[in-house]
């Protein structure tokens, strides 16, 4: 700027002209301020989105509407189904599940403990007024099955209101308790809730006072009413129930014998079967951890005969059982090389120190053969061994652990699949021999 010519100002003399460029740098830098400045509104109101206001949370009217349409639909089960269904768009499910629940199951809003709250609507056509049959809860079942499958972000609103309902068992009567175990077992038959709800079957309360066990009782009759027990035990394997079900009963009745003539008194031999077989895996399975551990110390192999027999006994493990349990054992206390050529004599050299303990426990032809398949799915399983199968049988037919009848037995109907051809190639030679020494 201050190379504009001196000739356009006038003869101001140096220091009124050094005043006059402050002054027009300064209004400069005022009018570039000046643009750069936007109008504000003062007093502005800004216009709330309506989704941003929250709604004030009041059931009310909702179960009003849901009481009203009842009423008028009435036992007709179908007619509820289309009323629920058409009612979703209308009304705010999302918001209102547990009051809605709620009505469906027990007529109106539940208080705590499971009473039902006074200064509300409420109907009379509900599950907990209905019949108290498996058709009708089987009817029952469908309303709510169609109703998640339409809405299926009730689903698990769904589950919380029914692990609630268990909770406030000792509020309903008895009618109302054995409605809601079958319409339970129920659902828990077609998949609708997991077997987790039975979580809160194991309260302490009504543990104690019986409500639990005589609970499952119903529950159970109608869930193995639809589907076999394995699957029951596989829905309850899934969610790590299936070793928990002795906590229906009180610390002091938690026994297999009490649990097993309970629900064999009440019709359910099959669950009390599956029960003592849980106990009996359990049992196994801390067996086979302190042999482990027996063996990683050196135990004597006459102690842990004697041991293995005592367990055997107490537990009522069978032999085949045993002798399975017992080659796991054997197998995984040591560490195999990874060598082909090297695992085999190293295999040999151990299971000679050990054929004494397998002896002891093949006493029955059976067991002569369930050892053999573990050996077989052994070798098939670890890649290593797979050329180690026949010289293991032959040691332990020269320790007097196998005899010729098993092996021939194996070797002609009773093998399994895996490796099949590979294993009876190897047998081959050594069955022919046995076949002309017995004369065969």
């Amino acid at each position: 700027m201050r190379s504009v010519n001196s000739h356009f100002l006038p003869n101001l003399g140096p220091c009124l002209v050094d005043c006059f460029w402050t002054y027009i740098g300064l209004r400069a830098s005022f009018m570039s301020t000046q643009r750069q400045q936007k109008p504000t509104l003062t007093g502005q109101r800004f216009k709330t989105r309506k989704r941003d206001e929250k709604e004030r949370f009041d059931p009310t009217q909702f179960q009003e509407s849901i009481v009203q349409g009842l009423n008028q639909t009435g036992t007709d089960l179908e007619a509820v189904a289309k009323f629920l269904d058409a009612s979703g768009a209308k009304l705010d499910y999302r918001r209102y599940a547990e009051t809605l629940f709620d009505i469906l199951v027990a007529g109106g809003m539940l208080a705590p403990g499971g009473t039902l709250s006074d200064d509300m609507t409420r109907t009379e056509f509900c599950l907990f007024t209905a019949q108290e049959d498996l058709e009708t809860m089987q009817a029952y079942a469908q309303v709510f099955n169609k109703l998640i499958r339409r809405y299926k972000y009730l689903e698990k609103g769904f589950e919380e209101e029914i692990k609630k309902l268990l909770l406030f068992l000792k509020g309903f009567t008895e009618s109302e308790r054995n409605k809601l175990a079958m319409l339970t077992g129920i659902l828990l038959a077609n998949g609708n809730i997991s077997a987790s709800i039975l979580n809160s079957l194991f309260n302490e309360n009504l543990v104690k006072e019986g409500v639990s066990s005589a609970f499952a009782v119903k529950l159970f009759k109608s869930w193995l009413n639809e589907r076999d027990i394995s699957s029951v035990a596989g829905s309850l394997r899934k969610v790590g129930m299936d070793n928990r079900l002795m906590e229906l009963f009180p610390a002091n009745k938690r026994s297999c014998e009490h649990f097993s003539k309970y629900f064999t008194d009440a019709g359910l031999k099959e669950l009390s079967d599956f029960a003592r077989n849980q106990e009996s895996i359990g049992a196994r399975k801390e067996l086979q951890k302190e042999l482990q551990e027996l063996m990683s110390h050196g135990e004597p192999l006459k102690d842990l005969i004697v041991y293995s027999k005592e367990e055997m006994k107490k537990s009522s493990i069978s032999e085949q059982t045993m002798i399975g349990l017992m080659w796991s054992c054997i197998m995984s206390s040591v560490e195999w090389n990874k060598k082909e050529e090297l695992v085999t004599e190293q295999a040999i050299r151990h299971l000679k120190q050990y054929s004494p303990l397998l002896k002891a426990f093949t006493s029955q032809g059976l067991s002569e053969i369930t050892l053999l398949l573990k050996i077989q799915e052994y070798c098939y399983d670890n890649i290593h061994f797979m050329k180690t199968f026949q010289k293991i049988v032959v040691l332990l037919y020269k320790a007097d652990v196998l005899n010729e009848e098993s092996i021939l037995k194996w070797y002609n109907e009773a093998h399994l699949a895996k490796g099949k051809s590979i294993f009876l190639e190897q047998m081959k030679k050594f069955v022919e021999w046995l076949k002309e020494r017995g004369g065969r």
